[in-house]
């Protein structure tokens, strides 16, 4: 496995139903992408066009209130046959944190949405972080590219 390999997988899984907007040159400001993985500095998002490795970005993710927005650089990206695959890192150690804690918010939202789509039921939000906290919460800080929520 080579550094780049690496790198992409020490990411956490992001559920890629929670869009996200990538603002760079060359790309319209509300692109909506859907986020990959997010790790302790970093995420992978699908975008259409390629982005060039060192191209400042800024990325909001609008499920939360106030949106999270924070200015990023892009480290890697590779394409496939559908689209781009890019990975970033946050500028600032302060904005790598908070991305974590929207991360959460982010699993806890998929989690609510997949047991309402499997189980039928509905949860509030609440009730589905109660749920995500005590099944997951334990596993997310160690949390590699292998283990999706």
């Amino acid at each position: 496995m080579d550094s780049a390999e690496v790198l992409e997988r020490s990411f956490v899984r992001h559920p890629v139903d929670i869009p996200i907007e990538i603002e760079a040159d060359g790309l319209p400001p509300a692109a909506s992408r859907r986020v990959k993985d997010v790790g302790l500095g970093g995420l992978a998002c699908r975008s259409q066009r390629p982005l060039d490795v060192g191209a400042a970005v800024v990325l909001t993710i609008p499920l939360v209130t106030p949106p999270f927005r924070a200015a990023a650089l892009v480290v890697w990206c590779r394409g496939d046959d559908l689209d781009y695959e890019v990975g970033v890192r946050f500028r600032e150690a302060d904005a790598a944190f908070a991305a974590r804690m929207v991360e959460q918010v982010c699993q806890i939202e998929h989690y609510r949405r997949e047991v309402l789509r499997v189980e039928g039921r509905v949860l509030d939000a609440e009730s589905a972080a109660v749920e995500w906290i005590g099944r997951y919460a334990a596993e997310f800080s160690t949390m590699g590219s292998n283990g999706k929520r």
